[in-house]
């Protein structure tokens, strides 16, 4: 049998990244592909780091979401088709799912945030005060 160098968190986490930013869905397969190594091999090792595919991709895309929807005019189906969701709606469905609150809300809420002089975000940063 011969010896199989398995990739770092980092190393599957970027993988997942760039399969998402060429617009495809980020699959286990896809991503064990351009990691050289197989599924079943991905799947064993991830289960030894205590987390699945379906997870760091799930923390992935709610990550980027929150970017996208902070930082972004993007509509929601274009942040839901970047992310690799069906619709806007299952896009949506899953944002409010982990976040507790709808998408629109989040961007608006971030959006104030910004623009609200008194909000740590809004205030820019004195060193020395």
């Amino acid at each position: 049998m011969r010896t199989v160098r398995l990739p770092s968190s980092q190393a599957i986490r970027e993988a997942i990244v760039a399969s998402l930013r060429h617009g495809d869905a980020a699959t286990l397969d896809g991503t064990a592909r351009a990691l050289k190594i197989s599924r079943r091999t991905l799947q064993r090792h991830l289960g030894r780091m205590g987390t699945s595919h379906s997870e760091i991709l799930a923390e992935i895309r709610l990550k980027v979401a929150c970017r996208l929807l902070a930082d972004s005019s993007k509509r929601l189906s274009d942040i839901a088709k970047f992310l690799g969701y069906t619709n806007a709606s299952s896009f949506s469905r899953s944002f409010a799912r982990l976040m507790k609150i709808q998408p629109v809300v989040y961007r608006k809420q971030q959006r104030a945030r910004k623009h609200d002089p008194a909000s740590p975000r809004g205030r820019p940063h004195v060193i020395g005060r």
